[in-house]
């Protein structure tokens, strides 16, 4: 009987050192995991984040997107190539996005854009945005401020068709960065400037007996100096970005019609370097100010097509895409709705979004909103709304039309 006792408590011995080892395991590959993760997660750093920001309600419904869509009133963001095809001879619009609302109550982005078409085959934009931070307390008793942290960016676009299907736009920028929070100390507002690039492409096709259209946007946007603060003497790349998409529309008859687009985005800004095993720090602040902050921006455009640490597998994570879809009734009525994706290693915004449209003659209301599909994400729930004026219309309804000078373009 104690020998049968001496069993058992020897079986419960091994079994009970058995799962301590099973837990031990499990707990050390977890751990190793939890590491490998935070090793993998690299997002690209930029300053003067708003100016990544889609100001538009329209862009914002349909995933984040527009470089290929049917040329608005925005599309200085998106493409300001799209201008000459506009159908209307000249419009304004005014966007406001409440930012990050379910983290504080007093971020907020305004845009306002607008256009002039030049003839049949140029045409004029401009667009100024504002980016609040709100009101920010420092300090105690004597010494307590309240600062007000915004950044700011203007440009004007020339764009121009050569030929009846294809067009070239660029845009010169400028961008005024104030996010110092201690004013004591040797910081200052950061100025820049950039430019963008863009081309973009429609085309008419028969499909079904109905006449579909194809089009196509390339949009290479802040390229320019980086920016400073003061401080030091290292200064931040802005968010050059390339942007590539495409947009197909059917006609169902002649009050329906369905547009199905996609853009790629991969931000032209190099990685960070990280530290590596058995590096010293100050062999890793020399390689970082080597490889990093001493970079130039237009060198910093080619090195960020190759230098993620993981190689030609995380370039591609880099790369953020977005799915929508439109559909139009007369020219009324319009719903909305996409998908926006980011690699978790690179941020992880991945969100669906939802919005619609109403237009007039005189003016069109655009909403949209953000249903965040990853946990914890600050953009849930974010809400665009924007306001356009069609100039032509608005000549029509007040009985100044004269000429040929508010002729729309037909479709």
């Amino acid at each position: 009987m104690n020998n049968k006792k001496r069993l058992y408590l020897l079986l419960i011995l091994l079994v009970g050192a058995v799962q301590l080892s099973i837990f031990n395991y499990q707990l050390s590959i977890g751990s190793a995991l939890a590491q490998d993760k935070k090793n993998m997660f690299n997002p690209v750093n930029y300053s003067v984040t708003s100016l990544a920001i889609a100001p538009d309600a329209r862009g914002g419904s349909m995933g984040d997107l527009g470089v290929a869509t049917e040329a608005d009133a925005n599309s200085q963001y998106w493409n300001p190539a799209k201008y000459p095809f506009n159908v209307a001879r000249a419009g304004v619009s005014a966007s406001y996005t409440p930012w990050l609302r379910k983290l504080v109550n007093d971020i907020n982005l305004a845009n306002v854009s607008g256009f002039y078409r030049i003839g049949d085959y140029s045409a004029l934009s401009a667009s100024l945005r504002f980016f609040s931070l709100g009101e920010v307390y420092l300090g105690e008793d004597e010494n307590a401020m309240t600062i007000k942290p915004y950044e700011m960016a203007v440009d004007v676009a020339y764009s121009r068709m050569l030929s009846k299907c294809f067009s070239m736009g660029v845009a010169m920028r400028f961008i005024y960065s104030d996010i110092t929070y201690d004013y004591t100390a040797e910081s200052k507002a950061g100025k820049a400037f950039a430019a963008d690039i863009a081309m973009y492409r429609l085309g008419y096709f028969m499909m079904a007996n109905r006449e579909c259209s194809f089009g196509w946007g390339l949009n290479i946007n802040n390229i320019g100096s980086k920016i400073s603060y003061g401080g030091d003497d290292n200064s931040e790349f802005i968010p050059t970005n390339f942007r590539l998409g495409c947009n197909f529309t059917i006609p169902f008859n002649k009050y329906n019609r369905l547009s199905l687009a996609a853009d790629a985005n991969k931000l032209l800004v190099p990685t960070y370097p990280k530290q590596r095993d058995g590096e010293a720090d100050e062999e890793y602040t020399d390689r970082v100010q080597r490889e990093y902050y001493d970079v130039s921006p237009i060198s910093g455009i080619f090195k960020s097509l190759h230098d993620a640490p993981n190689g030609f597998k995380e370039e591609m994570q880099e790369i953020q895409w977005s799915v929508g879809m439109e559909y139009n009734y007369n020219d009324r009525f319009m719903v909305r709705a996409g998908y926006h994706h980011e690699h978790e290693n690179k941020g992880n915004r991945k969100y669906v979004t939802a919005g619609a449209g109403f237009k007039m003659s005189v003016f069109a209301i655009d909403a949209a909103y953000v249903f965040s599909t990853a946990q914890s994400n600050p953009l849930d729930q974010t809400m665009r709304f924007t306001l356009s004026f069609d100039l032509d219309g608005m000549k029509d309804l007040f009985g100044k039309k004269n000429g040929g000078g508010s002729k729309k373009r037909k479709r």
